[in-house]
């Protein structure tokens, strides 16, 4: 697999997909429509994987005046659920698109595909096998080895008919039968073997209930409810490749059908430092090595949701990467590029304290509180401002000082000069400790002549950091994510190693007692702010009135590459 970095093509993102509908509109194919769909199962939450064809796929319906059908495949009833169904569907509005009145279930067509399977089995296209499983996939072969017809292929068409009517009725249990398709076992496509179109499931399915102990497989249920949708351009991801020739074959072999969709597939999405596969990102879930499935940390839509991630991020990303016909692994600090970008320009800058320190302005008078008119946006002041007190006992950021300064040091420490932000100039005269010997308190002193920006002696200070009064500040929570793996490929594990070995242990780190400006009272979930010089947060839906709970989305700048740079 290649590896994609942050770097487009000059001449913008590929998208092959998109010129052959072009094509196809402009030559009058399918009478010049564009119906696309996409149809998830309801298996698990969405992930950053299924934004890329989300957008994909509603993005070319909107962009050729064409629509796109949102339509859950529920064909396996013992996985799926309805919180699923739910969660899906707000994670497509969320992302900025809608379905309009054209959502469907592969479920509603559950008695026209078995009416569709009676008329191949009529047609003597497909029969009931009564091998058992294990037998059936030694008798199908593989890459190495030639099918062999199943002793039950040239069954009699009413004795398949009866016994698919008897499966329907419940009399045989799971793996007792299966319906065939009648196609080629000597096929170079395993796919093309006689594939099983149909199979005993007695499962409680969420919308069709016990009505049903048999139930079509994806390869045979997908390209029928396409047809019946008369979808047009049947975009899949590219493991559906070798399954084109039974679609085709479906849609050329089932007679009556409304519409003759075309397949066509686009090499899905991965990205370093991350796992797409459900069936990895439930053991997460189950396991507890998450929260859940909105766990801030989870490349799910709910999770990047929680964490702070904004849609127009997301597709500015899908659009960003393109689409083509070769698999690679796109670098995640491009995903991280697109959020930043957004995030910049689009969240107030307030000011937070994640380990406070306390400040003393030795200077300013006991009691007295003056509050500042400062700007959201410094450079954008008409894009609104907040009033921030400030009185004569401030928290600064702990890291801010530092007893015994290194050499390249412009923060505070003993004799030494800082600019507060939106303040003036204050120097370090005192240093309190405690009994134990750590700095609980600095006392400074504040130049008035600063307070317009530049002092009265023309005095140049380097350094610049924020504060919140301690007497207003208001006392929160943050939650600091990063990376859920530390190794850019968590799939790859050596013999008898586990993807969940790659989790990264400083992932979340939760740190309690920060103190953040009163602008932020009431702040709702989902408000996103830059705290400056500090990170972006996201307010967390844990927030109440008692106490606030940040999440952090995203560092100002990339750590991570640094690390990689020094070999950490």
């Amino acid at each position: 697999m290649t590896r994609e970095t942050a770097t487009p093509p000059a001449d913008g993102p590929s998208n092959f997909i998109r010129e052959l509908v072009a094509q196809d509109r402009a030559a009058g194919k399918h009478g010049g429509q564009v119906v696309t769909r996409f149809p998830p199962e309801p298996n698990g939450y969405l992930h950053i994987g299924h934004a890329k064809s989300i957008c994909l796929n509603f993005g070319l319906a909107a962009e050729f005046g064409g629509r796109c059908h949102l339509r859950f495949d529920d064909t396996n009833p013992a996985t799926e659920d309805v919180e699923y169904v739910e969660s899906i569907q707000e994670d497509i509005r969320w992302l900025g698109f809608d379905w309009g009145e054209h959502k469907y279930f592969a479920s509603d067509y559950f008695e026209q595909l078995y009416q569709f399977a009676q008329a191949l089995i009529r047609a003597g296209k497909a029969y009931v096998d009564s091998s058992t499983p294990e037998q059936i996939k030694e008798l199908r072969g593989n890459f190495y080895k030639k099918g062999v017809a199943s002793p039950y292929r040239d069954r009699p068409v009413e004795e398949s008919l009866d016994l698919f009517r008897r499966m329907r009725a419940g009399e045989f249990e799971e793996g007792q039968q299966v319906l065939r398709a009648k196609i080629d076992m000597e096929s170079g496509n395993i796919n093309m073997r006689d594939p099983p179109i149909y199979r005993i499931k007695k499962a409680h399915h969420h919308r069709t209930g016990d009505q049903w102990c048999i139930y079509p497989m994806y390869d045979y249920a997908h390209p029928l409810s396409d047809a019946i949708e008369a979808i047009t351009h049947s975009i899949c991801t590219l493991e559906f490749e070798d399954h084109r020739p039974l679609y085709d074959w479906l849609i050329e072999t089932v007679a009556g059908l409304p519409g003759d969709p075309q397949q066509i597939e686009f090499a899905r999405l991965g990205l370093t430092y991350t796992v797409m596969s459900k069936r990895k990102l439930l053991e997460l879930v189950k396991s507890g090595k998450v929260s859940g499935w909105d766990d801030p940390r989870m490349p799910t839509l709910s999770g990047m949701r929680r964490l702070g991630y904004t849609p127009e991020a997301i597709r500015a990303f899908c659009e960003r990467i393109g689409v083509s016909k070769h698999n690679g692994i796109v670098d995640v600090s491009l995903l991280e590029h697109a959020l930043r970008e957004h995030l910049n320009a689009t969240s107030p800058r307030v000011m937070g304290v994640l380990r406070p320190l306390k400040l003393t302005l030795t200077n300013w008078p006991e009691g007295e509180v003056q509050w500042i008119d400062a700007p959201y946006f410094a450079d954008e002041p008409q894009r609104g401002t907040r009033p921030v007190p400030l009185s004569r006992e401030l928290w600064i950021e702990r890291d801010d000082f530092k007893e015994v300064p290194v050499k390249g040091w412009f923060r505070l420490s003993p004799g030494a000069e800082v600019r507060l932000r939106h303040v003036g100039i204050v120097k370090c005269d005192e240093v309190v400790k405690d009994a134990a010997g750590e700095v609980v308190e600095l006392r400074c002193s504040l130049d008035p002549t600063s307070r317009s920006g530049n002092p009265a002696d023309g005095r140049k200070v380097k350094g610049t950091i924020h504060w919140v009064s301690a007497a207003h500040a208001l006392t929160a929570e943050a939650r600091l994510y990063d990376r859920l793996f530390r190794v850019e490929n968590p799939n790859e594990v050596p013999e008898g190693g586990h993807f969940t070995d790659h989790l990264n242990p400083s992932s979340l780190e939760v740190v309690a007692g920060c103190k953040v400006e009163p602008s932020l009272a009431g702040a709702p979930a989902g408000t996103r702010v830059q705290f400056e010089r500090l990170a972006y947060f996201c307010v967390d839906r844990d927030s109440n009135e008692e106490r606030l709970v940040f999440n952090r989305t995203i560092t100002l700048r990339d750590s991570w590459a640094k690390l990689e740079a020094k070999g950490g």
